[in-house]
């Protein structure tokens, strides 16, 4: 399994699709792993480098045992690609990979070709702060089951849970395996997300995507972003929750490939 010594902890990764490529960032959302992208890197390795990996205190990457912040995962993303010799990439990520993005683009206009962004927010509103406590608590009480329940319907929408109650009934054993204090320090440097005043900062070119359907991060987030980054595109995809790229993948992969190709200087 390939791995990365970055900013003193190993970082787990993967890079797929034609060498001479742009490269294509994909960031996790907080409970998710690598291999949640499988939908993504099946298409946009056709034609593009596609870089997933793992955060700090996720899954296969090192969960260091100190508190852990937004501006560190900026810096791991950073030293990632330098460790790589990727000099500039199009910087993605859902949700929680979604807010690293931003700050990254903020931080490094220089090494961003394009940003694209899903089910995010630069704010956190009472609404938002109340759902997120659902999980901290269970986290606390190192509940998984309560973790997994209170998830479900965060995260999809009604009609893709009915459609897919087995096969998520057997992913209930994955939220046994997480490191529930490394979890904690995750959502921890999720509460601390404030940037909506610096978002007209980002100078490069944005898509900003959301579910038609997302409760947990809803639309009302999306539009504050499109609305402060200059020039942003704003695509609500039809019939999907939070976890858009789970549950229309093809929508929206066709979204990313057709801004991506608008941006990329070489395609595979």
């Amino acid at each position: 399994m390939p791995f990365q010594k970055v900013n003193g902890i190993n970082l787990y990764y993967e890079l797929h699709g034609p060498e001479k490529a742009d490269v294509i960032v994909l960031s996790n959302g907080i409970f998710m792993s690598s291999a949640s992208w499988g939908y993504q890197v099946a298409d946009l390795k056709k034609h593009f480098r596609v870089l997933v990996y793992d955060c700090r205190g996720m899954w296969q990457s090192e969960h260091p045992q100190e508190a852990y912040s937004m501006d560190m995962h900026v810096e791991d993303l950073a030293g990632l690609l330098d460790a790589l010799g990727i000099e500039k990439a199009h910087i993605g990520g859902i949700s929680y990979g979604g807010e690293i993005s931003m700050l990254f683009a903020l931080k490094y206009p220089h090494r961003t070709r394009s940003l694209i962004i899903s089910s995010t927010v630069s704010q956190i509103d009472t609404m938002l702060t109340k759902m997120g406590a659902l999980w901290s608590s269970a986290l606390r009480d190192r509940n998984a089951d309560a973790l997994f329940e209170s998830s479900l319907p965060l995260n999809f929408s009604e009609g893709w849970l009915k459609a897919n109650a087995g096969i998520l009934e057997a992913t209930r054993n994955r939220y046994h395996q997480m490191d529930m204090a490394a979890a904690e320090r995750l959502m921890q440097a999720f509460s601390e997300i404030n940037f909506t005043d610096r978002l007209k900062e980002i100078n490069v070119p944005a898509l900003v995507l959301v579910g038609e359907q997302d409760i947990l991060k809803p639309r009302k987030y999306a539009e504050i972003i499109a609305t402060e980054i200059p020039g942003a595109e704003l695509i609500i995809i039809p019939h999907a929750g939070h976890a858009v790229s789970l549950e229309q993948p093809a929508a929206f992969n066709s979204a990313v490939l057709g801004f991506v190709v608008k941006h990329s200087e070489v395609v595979g």
